[in-house]
């Protein structure tokens, strides 16, 4: 009977009813957006919902973040939107994490659900989830707002583009307010949530039209929708994959570009005097023997900045472009190297 109105659709019937029983869904964040995706894949039958939100339950919360009531005032979202979902479906089984995502844990949780679900509202936590999606090989539906204004799309979908492939460079922190600095519109989070929770059904019941490759944007003032198509870069995913192994070593400021000079294999060949350091781990591999290298790793570098000469360019590298950024912030007359290790080792044996 609870899911009679499903199970008399024809594209749904009961082989799909038992397909939601199955899946295991992953949301970040029980916010304004994670509240209706939450809702309604619990009332929908999904079989396992995870739920990570380490923040506590506000006043101002409580204008679009519809799961919590007065009575939560000062708990954990995760625990709180728990124990909501459970009263709205006892059948399923629901997964608290009251913590913060980071790179230490992402990819051991990741790894338990078949789809990520993008509830999140600053870019350090968004490019955490999209990185760790393309790493744990999981679909992810991402959603942002803005005042009057959502955004819908579904990335790393069946060789689809990811969410870098649409914004490969975060904006500087601090140019863009969020909601507590700008305000947004109570049922807003509400439509483009429920809009996620649609796409995350279809994906699991195979049905209908994915927004894979196309984001979906939406205006309440006036109605309008558009539909943008993007394409995969196939460059930003392998940035991605390639930090896999360091992955869990990374924290927040990783998620995000720093502005720093970047310099490409193909333009360092054309320069005569340069200093090649690798800050990668000692651990990490390939490893490189060469007297035209410098190893130094990130966490070793200011206590070691002695060792490097000014009177020529310093060009750091690492195994994906991300630590290497780092460094070169960090050091006068410096540049990122564009590429990682494993090229670095093909320039070596074809430099003089």
């Amino acid at each position: 009977m609870r899911y009679n109105r499903h199970i008399i659709l024809s594209e749904i019937g009961k082989n799909g009813q038992d397909k939601l029983a199955k899946a295991k869904v992953l949301v970040i964040g029980a916010g304004g957006l994670g509240c209706p995706v939450l809702q309604y894949l619990t009332a929908a039958g999904v079989g396992t919902i995870g739920i990570v939100d380490f923040d506590i339950v506000s006043e101002s919360n409580l204008q679009r973040q519809v799961l919590y009531g007065t009575s939560s005032l000062g708990k954990n979202k995760a625990e709180a939107a728990k124990t909501r979902l459970e009263d709205l479906n006892h059948q399923i089984s629901i997964i608290a994490y009251p913590e913060k995502l980071t790179h230490k844990n992402a990819i051991s949780i990741f790894q338990k659900y078949d789809i990520i679900v993008d509830g999140t509202d600053n870019f350090a936590t968004r490019y955490l989830v999209n990185d760790t999606s393309i790493i744990t090989k999981k679909p992810l539906v991402y959603a942002g707002i803005y005042k009057f204004e959502g955004q819908v799309s579904v990335f790393n979908f069946k060789k689809g583009p990811s969410y870098r492939c649409l914004f490969p460079n975060p904006p500087k922190k601090g140019t863009i307010p969020n909601c507590s600095e700008v305000g947004v519109l109570g049922v807003l989070p509400g439509i483009i949530g429920t809009l996620q929770a649609n796409e995350v059904l279809k994906i699991i019941l195979e049905i209908g039209n994915i927004l894979n490759r196309k984001v979906l944007y939406y205006n309440a003032l006036n109605n309008k929708t558009n539909i943008l198509k993007i394409h995969r870069s196939e460059n930003e995913i392998q940035k991605v994959l390639k930090s896999e192994a360091i992955f869990e070593t990374l924290d927040e400021e990783d998620n995000c570009d720093i502005s720093v000079q970047e310099i490409s294999l193909k333009e360092l060949m054309k320069k005569q005097n340069f200093q090649l350091i690798d800050v990668r781990e000692k651990n990490e591999n390939p490893k490189i023997e060469s007297n035209k290298i410098i190893h130094i790793p990130l966490n070793e570098l200011e206590k070691n900045i002695d060792k490097l000469t000014s009177e020529e360019p310093l060009v750091f590298f690492c195994q994906a472009g991300i630590k290497s950024k780092r460094a070169a912030s960090k050091v006068i007359n410096s540049y990122s190297l564009q590429e990682g290790a494993s090229e670095i080792i093909e320039y070596l044996k074809t430099s003089p």
